[in-house]
């Protein structure tokens, strides 16, 4: 798809980890803790970031096994989210670029759109200085259904007055580019990230190396 036609686009929708943040040290040191405190050996960091992009629970499920109980999966996903809370900025940083990039999209309506928590979301955004560039924040537990559902992604375009045609979902996923077409918008995938994407099943319709990539395809932002 060639820069002009671009030109449409009026709204911009992002996933979070692994498309703005490089959350995964993080996620992975929080998944180990809760093996071991659930009295299980930890896992090597390929193994947990093949986990990511789905949820915190599925994320502990999947970490745990398919052995463990429907208690034990409580129990885990309660430390999880308790130590990664207290440990969700250790490591955790923004791309290069993204911060440049945010600034010079200013003049669009943008939103967040993760699967992960909203309130763990929002306080490593504005731990990041990164809250103030987003319209709205919404997370896995913002709404009965999760990325691929479109759910989330059309209530953020009601609310900004956009239809799916005039907007473009950023992410590093299958999840992500699913949703995107799931959504009936245009799929940005980032060459970067630590999410499961098999381009030749699920291709997305721009590929960016730097966020800073999408500005100029854009229009440089609107004014």
């Amino acid at each position: 798809m060639s820069a002009s036609n671009f030109s449409f686009v009026r709204a911009l929708i992002f996933d979070l980890d692994g498309t703005l943040i490089d959350s995964q040290r993080d996620l992975i040191r929080s998944v180990n803790a809760m093996r071991r405190e659930m009295r299980r050996d930890e896992l090597h960091e390929d193994t947990i970031s093949g986990y990511i992009g789905h949820g915190a629970p599925q994320l502990v499920g999947r970490a745990l096994g398919e052995s463990a109980s429907a208690e034990e999966r409580e129990q885990a996903l309660k430390f999880f989210l308790a130590h990664y809370e207290q440990h969700k900025l250790d490591s955790t940083c923004a791309y290069p670029g993204v911060t440049e990039a945010l600034e010079q999209l200013a003049g669009f309506p943008m939103a967040i759109l993760t699967n992960k928590p909203v309130r763990v979301s929002v306080r490593i955004l504005e731990g990041l200085g990164l809250a103030k560039h987003f319209r709205a924040v919404y997370g896995g537990n913002s709404f009965r259904t999760k990325k691929p559902d479109p759910l989330g992604a059309h209530t953020i375009l009601r609310e900004f007055g956009a239809s799916p045609a005039e907007a473009m979902l950023i992410g590093d996923s299958e999840v992500d580019v699913e949703t995107a077409r799931n959504a009936g918008t245009l799929a940005a995938a980032v060459n970067y990230g630590f999410g499961t994407h098999d381009r030749a099943a699920c291709p997305a319709d721009i590929y960016l190396d730097r966020l800073t990539d999408l500005v100029p395809l854009l229009g440089n932002g609107r004014e």
